[in-house]
């Protein structure tokens, strides 16, 4: 029997059962951690779903230039807010991504292959679970995004691979977001629509948060995702 390896990064596990056969890998927004989003979960997960291992992994600490400069968790630098042209690091997420492939590979490594594993997040977790989504050679059970925007959408989109558009994206947002505004995110779903992504759209009359219809309409989403795989 082999030994899978150790973690990339730091992540709170939870799981609702024995020997999971499937994973949900959810990533945290700027400033959080794993644990940020381990009551979510309680909300999130369903009766309904087989047994699953949740992953929420931690962010590598690193200094944000738009908070001045100061160090925390973060899956990539925030240049300023005034926009999303210039908002996001492209070497940070670039990073980011392989740190994302690599906890995918050790879910492969314990049993669990990429049909069956579910990538989502909120904000900064959210693009990344886009970015890192548009590059898969081996397509996720599904995509979902959370108060996300698409930074560099013609950089993004055109390392799509023909496997990558065989994942289902959900994504959500808040209508009275001030953080990541409203069209942000409406905008980048079209944008993957018009690439060729299957992306069901919600809104909500919230700000930038997730509220707990979001998150029960997200975990049926999910639960469908699984039942699937």
């Amino acid at each position: 029997m082999t030994t899978a390896a150790p973690a990339p990064l730091d992540a709170l596990e939870l799981q609702n059962g024995p020997e999971p056969t499937h994973t949900l890998l959810w990533l945290h927004g700027l400033g959080d951690s794993g644990e940020g989003w381990a009551s979510a979960m309680e909300l999130l997960v369903r009766p309904n779903w087989p047994t699953v291992r949740v992953v929420l992994p931690h962010a590598p600490v690193r200094a944000v230039t738009a908070n001045q400069g100061m160090r925390m968790r973060a899956w990539y630098d925030i240049h300023d807010f005034s926009g999303i042209d210039n908002r996001a690091d492209q070497g940070g997420i670039d990073a980011s991504v392989g740190l994302i492939d690599a906890l995918i590979a050790r879910e492969g490594e314990r049993g669990v292959p990429p049909n069956r594993i579910v990538l989502g997040g909120f904000s900064q977790g959210a693009v990344m679970t886009l970015a890192a989504g548009a590059r898969r050679s081996e397509p996720l059970a599904g995509l979902a995004a959370l108060s996300s925007y698409l930074p560099a959408p013609e950089r993004q989109l055109a390392q799509v691979s023909d496997a990558a558009l065989r994942q289902p994206i959900y994504m959500a947002h808040g209508r009275h977001d001030p953080l990541v505004l409203y069209r942000y995110g409406e905008t980048a779903a079209a944008q993957l629509r018009e690439r060729g992504f299957a992306v069901e759209w919600r809104d909500y009359p919230i700000q930038h948060e997730a509220s707990e219809e979001e998150l029960a309409a997200v975990g049926d989403w999910i639960a469908q995702r699984f039942a699937a795989a």
